[in-house]
């Protein structure tokens, strides 16, 4: 299977980084193709620009933006790694999609209606936060984060989601934690026959 990984983090000693590189053995051990686009490494731009917006209603966009389209879609399922920062996502991380997730590319309306563009394709997506599950919980910002980036962002694309993973207090995570939250992402992958046949 072609997996695409998307991961956002400066950091090459985070949980995140930990993550990104556990999952990439994991599956070309599978012998399965992986690509990784490193947004922080691959300095991407993320502004949304007036010549971008301009462009994308009329099918052009630039020519970073078409080489990551070009790999979203070459795979059938992506994986996007990033923490939480500020309740959302890192800035590179939103620009990422507010500039490749285009108009005619990645969703469209037929009069009037929306329609996603990206149907037939899985996603994972892998978050770290600083605050505990409980605290989110109690002001409802749990359900916040999963509407705005599962519903207002993947599925509006026409993603099929198999599991949206939130690691919380990861800044005082010791190493058997991690090594649960590890086994807990792998187990998911081995689990769900429409992500990965082993």
């Amino acid at each position: 299977m072609k997996h695409l990984i998307i991961y956002s983090h400066p950091n090459p000693n985070s949980i995140n980084s930990q993550f990104k590189q556990m999952l990439v053995e994991f599956l070309w051990d599978n012998g399965h193709e992986v690509i990784v686009r490193d947004l922080n490494k691959l300095d991407f731009n993320p502004i949304l620009s007036l010549e971008d917006m301009e462009g994308q209603r009329m099918g052009r966009v630039a020519d970073d933006v078409t080489q990551e389209q070009n790999y979203i879609s070459w795979a059938e399922h992506i994986t996007f790694i990033y923490p939480i920062w500020w309740t959302g996502m890192p800035a590179v991380m939103k620009g990422f999609i507010d500039r490749v997730f285009s108009y005619g590319f990645a969703y469209r309306y037929d009069q009037g209606v929306q329609k996603g563009l990206l149907t037939g394709k899985h996603a994972t997506i892998i978050n770290t936060h600083g605050k505990s599950r409980a605290e989110y919980e109690s002001i409802g910002m749990d359900k916040a984060l999963s509407l705005t980036s599962d519903k207002g962002v993947f599925t509006y694309c026409g993603f099929e989601i198999n599991q949206h993973f939130f690691f919380d207090k990861a800044d005082k995570a010791d190493p058997e934690i991690i090594k649960d939250w590890k086994q807990q992402i792998i187990k998911t992958f081995k689990s769900n026959s429409t992500t990965i046949k082993i």
